[in-house]
């Protein structure tokens, strides 16, 4: 508040050099109008406007920025042509260098992280009645993970967070699947056509059964919602139903024999619903060279954020990979305007077997 300017351009913010320290030394949150600088003591500080996130770097200027308060641009000494005396001004303070932002990823694993140190097991549970200190509102959020509040939004629809007391909370897996198992069960048992499920009626036959948040919660993170001649009704997502209950058979083992797994998992799904191996990309991965053939559980979220240690990561589960297989492990890591071809060519080395384009590291790994 007590600086007249800040020199802001296309890719730098001159800052007071007290305040320079103080976020380069301890990374505070400093508050600019609509900017803030997030980080925690051990994390490298980004500065998040409404929707977006930078990397910031110092670097130094052969310009030496004043601050004067009052100052005038040339614009507002033109607008007042009757003011042509010489204006003595106060230095309040100097600065040699500045902050050069560069846009970046959210840096969001974080946010999942923090969620999931306390799931919601439903209103019976014993932990969700004494435990407070892992839960979080929308503020502790956004004082915690380093992201504009836009991308943190969006980042708590994509992971089917929802709010229960104030709280941002995860449901946690086996209770999600139970609550979509008892609509799906209704959907059967009622014949409805899965791209149209009426909302009033789920709630008055499971409301018995269940919290109507939940089941509406529920409904919103497997469906689409759309309204009809004043009804509320659901479309179901099938790829997402699916997807889901391939998790759930595969949590629990380390490997599964691939063809018996297709098998049980089409028996698993509501009646109508086509499974597919498309439908798993990003969560099982499935091993072609094992006899017979195997899937295993492999979770992108589940991998570091870091570009490096994501490529480690993944060469040391499978030492050679194809890009059909390993992109959906990566796309998440292309910055704006970035290829998974970039990716690859900058952390891994491509060769051709079996007449298949094939890429492993360009490091030895542990």
């Amino acid at each position: 508040k007590n600086l007249e300017y800040l020199s802001f351009g296309t890719s730098l913010i001159g800052v007071h050099p007290e305040i320079e320290v103080k976020i380069h030394l301890s990374f505070c949150a400093i508050f600019f109008p609509s900017l803030v600088i997030r980080g925690e003591k051990d994390e490298q500080a980004v500065l998040c406007s409404k929707d977006k996130t930078y990397d910031m770097k110092i670097a130094d200027t052969s310009n030496m920025l004043l601050f004067i308060p009052g100052c005038k641009t040339p614009e507002q000494l033109n607008e007042d042509q009757a003011s042509c005396n010489i204006i003595h001004s106060q230095i309040a303070g100097f600065s040699n260098n500045y902050w050069e932002l560069r846009r970046c990823r959210p840096k969001l694993k974080k946010l999942r992280k923090l969620l999931m140190e306390d799931p919601y097991e439903g209103p019976d549970s014993q932990n969700d009645q004494t435990l407070t200190f892992s839960k979080y509102t929308t503020e502790d959020l956004l004082s915690l993970i380093q992201a504009s509040e836009e991308e943190i939004m969006h980042q708590l629809q994509v992971i089917d967070a929802c709010k229960i007391g104030g709280y941002w909370r995860i449901l946690e897996f086996d209770y999600e699947m139970k609550l979509l198992n008892h609509v799906t069960q209704l959907i059967d048992s009622e014949s409805w056509s899965l791209s149209k499920v009426p909302l009033r009626t789920c709630l008055e036959e499971l409301g018995s059964l269940e919290p109507t948040e939940m089941i509406e919660h529920i409904l919103l993170s497997y469906g689409r919602k759309y309204i009809d001649d004043g009804e509320v009704y659901f479309e179901m997502h099938e790829d997402k139903i699916c997807r889901a209950i391939a998790q759930m058979l595969l949590q629990n083992a380390v490997k599964f024999n691939l063809s018996e797994f297709q098998e049980v998992w089409q028996q698993s799904v509501p009646e109508g619903m086509t499974t597919r191996l498309d439908q798993l990309k990003g969560l099982a991965l499935v091993d072609r060279t094992s006899r017979p053939e195997t899937i295993f559980l492999l979770k992108v979220e589940d991998l570091p954020e870091d570009n490096q240690e994501r490529f480690n990561s993944l060469f040391s589960i499978r030492e050679k990979w194809t890009e059909e297989d390993i992109t959906p492990y990566i796309q998440d890591l292309c910055a704006e305007k970035q290829t998974v071809g970039v990716l690859l060519t900058k952390y891994a080395r491509s060769s051709m077997q079996n007449g298949v384009k094939v890429y492993n590291s360009r490091r030895p790994i542990s």
